[in-house]
């Protein structure tokens, strides 16, 4: 029930940034992550859990984001020893270098204006934390995949919103 429930909350957003920026809907990729399934692997019944992790079947399409300030694929899993291997699961993001609290200490907010600034894109509010220099490059993390997935698009940011520092986000973790 909470997966359909998520589901529902990506179509009402994806509805309103549509509305907001006048586009065309013209395909939907959902990526679900942090889940478990009953699977059956090597003949044998699993509940798989992909804590941080997508699953990307053979033909099954993913997105796959990096930090807000990076590029985002969409991309499909492919049969190979590999895929197999880690039970057709691959990553959900480009994944952290800094913890939260680090990215804090270390990094300041014109470092990361500068940043976004210069790879064009739009910041509204958002805080340190999410600091695109926190972050790996996504190019990077998918060349370690490239044995179990294949990148189908390449989608590059032109804005980012979120909640800023000192704005409630009951999401955050």
């Amino acid at each position: 029930m909470a997966g359909r429930y998520a589901y529902a909350g990506r179509e009402w957003v994806v509805e309103r940034v549509r509305a907001i920026i006048g586009g065309a809907v013209t395909d939907m990729v959902h990526n679900h992550h942090n889940y478990a399934w009953r699977e059956t692997h090597g003949g044998k019944d699993l509940w798989v859990v992909r804590k941080g992790a997508t699953p990307a079947f053979p033909g099954q399409r993913g997105f796959v984001g990096g930090s807000m300030g990076d590029d985002a694929v969409i991309i499909e899993g492919v049969e190979s020893e590999e895929a197999k291997a880690s039970l057709y699961s691959t990553v959900h993001g480009a994944g952290r270098l800094f913890g939260r609290r680090e990215a804090k200490r270390r990094f300041t907010r014109a470092e990361m204006d500068a940043w976004l600034q210069g790879r064009g894109v739009t910041l509204i509010g958002a805080d340190l934390d999410e600091s695109p220099m926190a972050y790996r490059r996504l190019p990077e993390v998918i060349a370690e995949h490239a044995g179990s997935v294949k990148v189908l698009h390449t989608l590059r940011p032109f804005a980012v919103v979120m909640a800023g520092e000192g704005e409630f986000d009951p999401f955050k973790d």
